[in-house]
């Protein structure tokens, strides 16, 4: 007999008790609470963020019957948090459900949730499609919460800026953010006024190459084979002593190209000459089908090519909440030290 939706739930739901407990008592109320691509339903995701209970399909919209199986099970389970459903099996993972208006104002409704003692500003809808802090990179946090204090960081592809928000609140002397979001940044800006900062971080606006090229001392030229480049903030030469890689799976510009299945040495060369001697530089790379052996290999001969070679490597996997079949999760992360 298969098991039904709410026997899954309960499975996960019972394996996390311990992680909870953990979680709460450093003031941490953002976790996965149902990964079902292993727990039983592929494609469904059930995440809690502060009192936000975020449901995400990425297969296959929820039926009517087993969305109502859900919403009772947490209900009883978590009574306080809201519950938002966002159905994004369509193309591009665009969110595709309408929503009454009532469920509208709870899924629009400004949020908080807390990380290891870090505020984060949340909402179950916005104007893009992923949430604004990626609860598998927790793991990738906590690391630089634990190496940064009185360090310089550069947080790359940015996004809604966690890590930079992490580093300084860890005591960090120097943040820089950078990401070509406006929006994302305004995000990072908010999380800035929600925590006590000993620092103000920098927000930079700019395509990550061109803000890459100039910290490195390469230099990013106005005018490429002739032609104008886009605009692009002028930024004078410096390293950092952490510095955090976290690109998209695929993304082009005018000033290069991200991809992380055949090309990774064409974003990590760049950060790897903002890194300090002695630095350290955290990668990640979400692309499933790229094992992390390959991926490592790839990063040591594009090191060494540099003349900057990797002197140690450690892995950084996510924590509990996102379990994997076997041992191999689609996000690596992995801290060099060069």
């Amino acid at each position: 007999m298969t098991d039904t939706l709410t026997t899954h739930l309960t499975r996960a739901f019972a394996t996390r008790e311990t992680l909870m407990a953990q979680l709460h008592a450093e003031n941490t109320d953002a976790y996965r609470l149902f990964h079902g691509t292993v727990e039983g339903h592929p494609g469904l995701t059930v995440d809690r963020y502060g009192d936000l209970l975020l449901v995400q399909c990425f297969h296959s919209p929820l039926t009517p019957e087993l969305l109502a199986e859900l919403t009772t099970f947490y209900a009883e389970k978590l009574p306080t948090l809201a519950l938002v459903y966002n159905d994004r099996s369509q193309a591009n993972s665009r969110i595709a459900n309408a929503l009454t208006a009532a469920q509208l104002d709870i899924a629009s409704a400004p949020r908080e949730a807390h990380e290891m003692g870090v505020t984060y500003r949340i909402q179950g809808r916005h104007a893009g499609q992923d949430p604004w802090l990626f609860l598998d990179l927790r793991a990738a946090r906590r690391r630089v919460m634990q190496e940064v204090d009185g360090k310089s960081l550069l947080n790359l592809f940015a996004y809604t800026c966690g890590v930079g928000i992490a580093a300084a609140k860890a005591g960090a002397r120097f943040v820089m953010n950078v990401d070509f979001s406006e929006s994302s940044l305004q995000i990072g800006k908010e999380n800035a006024r929600f925590n006590s900062l000993p620092i103000r971080p920098r927000f930079i606006k700019s395509d990550a190459f061109a803000a890459m090229r100039q910290l490195s001392d390469v230099g990013q030229a106005e005018f490429v084979r002739g032609k104008r480049m886009p605009p692009f903030p002028k930024l004078e030469a410096q390293t950092f002593d952490c510095v955090f890689l976290d690109p998209p799976s695929y993304a082009k510009s005018a000033f290069g190209v991200v991809d992380l299945v055949n090309d990774y040495a064409s974003v990590f060369k760049p950060a790897l000459l903002c890194t300090s001697e002695g630095g350290m530089l955290i990668c990640t790379n979400h692309v499933a089908n790229v094992s992390r052996e390959a991926w490592l290999d790839q990063l040591q001969r594009s090191a060494a090519k540099a003349g900057r070679p990797i002197r140690e490597f450690e892995w950084i996997l996510p924590e509990a909440d996102f379990p994997s079949i076997d041992g191999e999760p689609p996000l690596k992360g992995v801290l060099l030290r060069v």
